[in-house]
């Protein structure tokens, strides 16, 4: 919910209640035991949203009192990590709090939003609603769990009601027959304006199936009709953190880690990456406000108990050395998108932060799909995501098989759909060592993966030249970090 606190710094109330708004130096922004100055306010609107990072320990009355001298509104403050979601009509809000510290990707994403969407897929990854298939049983079709041991696992343990993986996505379908009894919506909420919206309307899908299918993948019931998930026995949370345009903004991915954190969750699944940039980097003026304020969430969520599981992206990019970023927008003034120089400060959030898993993706021969972004020591684990060019023997879909809104269920490509295996697994590991800390589960999914090698040879094309090169070695290595995820050894104790 909002603050709404009276400014309580006599320094600044009166000032606040005389002019509804003030301005502040650089060096008051960073030192908030000097006055503020009073300024006129524009409001030439459009009104933007920012996120603003404080000083670490900057309460909730000093913050919002900053927030309105430099002509904005506090919408909510997250005092655990001195973060704030801020809104001004005033376009000279960032620099008088200032940049270093405020960074609006609302109007990076406006300005670029008839460019390329926000949620850069690659193509590889499609989900569509399909017509539903009533009670016909599918998982014959899931040869991903096939290769996790799924139905090994279920023999012992389908997971622990006490589990609750909170599925960061697009919403999930409340009402799909194979979701339904796994789905808790007291835990749900969206976070599609920075502050959590618990009402059903907020955290149901819209515009896109993606939260649906991979929420399958972690749960469907197993129940002999549909798909069933890896873990069927736990609960999930639809925490919706992609708007109706494809972005996802980082104050909403900052909101999701925050509410599962406070919801007590045991598990995020982020099968995303975090606009408006592919990579973020530390050292560049905006983004850094980004890279702080995400891994200040995701660090709080860790210390709170809840393990973070991220896909590593569709980009085919080698994460520890990319390069540079072809996706990204060079100019948030410009719909032109030209490739920027990137280096090792730089990194695709969330899954390049520290306490996250990061999970690569494989096609049916547990090679890694071609998309897979990789990367020695970027790369935790790997899990099924699907790949056109692996085709099971039965001739059907390479690709994921999950379910899909309007009791739907379709095929879809990607690391989004690697990531949920792992979290599934994961959230068998959490039923089985109740008490279980996030590094305990991270050591366990690590030490309990199948170990996949190196491929001799990774042409894709034919073509004789080596399409990505996997470093490492047998037991880890750049494609698949520790291995595939087991969810028979999750159960084995």
């Amino acid at each position: 919910m909002p603050l709404h606190r009276r400014v309580q710094a006599a320094a600044v109330s009166a000032a606040l209640l005389a002019t509804g708004c003030l301005s502040v130096t650089a060096s008051a922004a960073a030192s908030p035991e000097q006055p503020v100055t009073a300024v006129d306010c524009v409001q030439p609107g459009p009104t933007l949203r920012y996120l603003v990072v404080f000083t670490p320990g900057t309460s909730a009355p000093l913050a919002e009192a900053q927030v309105a001298a430099a002509c904005g509104t506090t919408a909510h403050y997250y005092p655990q990590i001195a973060v704030a979601v801020a809104v001004s009509p005033d376009p000279r809000f960032g620099q008088r709090i200032g940049p270093h510290r405020a960074y609006s990707a609302q109007a990076d994403g406006l300005s670029k939003r008839t460019g390329a969407p926000g949620r850069q897929k690659d193509q590889d990854e499609a989900v569509g609603t399909p017509a539903p298939t009533g009670a016909v049983d599918r998982t014959a079709e899931q040869w991903d769990m096939d290769l996790i041991r799924a139905a090994e696992a279920h023999a012992v343990s389908t997971g622990s009601r006490d589990v609750v993986v909170g599925v960061l996505d697009s919403g999930i379908d409340p009402a799909h027959p194979d979701l339904v009894g796994a789905l808790d919506p007291a835990l749900s909420a969206g976070c599609t304006t920075g502050v959590a919206d618990p009402s059903p309307a907020a955290w149901s899908p819209t515009t896109s199936g993606h939260g649906t299918h991979v929420a399958g993948t972690i749960a469907a019931a197993d129940d002999g009709m549909g798909t069933t998930g890896v873990a069927p026995g736990v609960r999930i949370a639809s925490v919706k953190v992609v708007d109706d345009a494809g972005f996802i903004y980082p104050e909403y991915a900052v909101c999701g880690f925050m509410w599962a954190a406070e919801r007590g969750m045991t598990i995020t699944n982020n099968s995303y990456f975090i606009d408006p940039w592919v990579f973020t980097c530390q050292n560049e003026q905006g983004q850094s406000v980004v890279y702080e304020a995400v891994r200040r969430a995701v660090d709080y969520a860790s210390g709170r108990g809840v393990l973070t599981v991220a896909a590593a992206g569709n980009g085919a990019a080698d994460l520890t050395k990319p390069g540079r970023d072809v996706l990204s927008p060079t100019n948030a003034a410009s719909e032109e998108v030209r490739p920027r120089p990137v280096d090792n400060t730089c990194y695709l959030l969330p899954a390049q932060l520290r306490n996250v898993v990061a999970v690569s993706s494989v096609g049916v021969d547990k090679v890694k799909a071609g998309y897979s972004s990789y990367g020695l020591g970027a790369v935790d684990v790997t899990a099924p995501g699907g790949d056109r060019r692996q085709v099971p023997d039965d001739g059907r879909s390479g690709c994921v098989l999950s379910t899909v809104p309007a009791a739907g269920y379709d095929y879809s490509c990607g690391t989004s759909m690697a990531a949920p295996h792992v979290s599934g697994v994961a959230a068998l590991l959490a039923s089985t060592h109740p008490g279980a800390t996030p590094t305990d589960l991270t050591r366990m999914l690590n030490a309990q993966a199948e170990t996949v090698p190196c491929p001799a040879d990774y042409d894709l094309n034919g073509t004789g030249a080596q399409d990505a090169y996997c470093t490492g070695y047998s037991e880890y290595n750049g494609f698949y970090g520790h291995g595939m995820v087991d969810a028979l050894a999750a159960v084995q104790g």
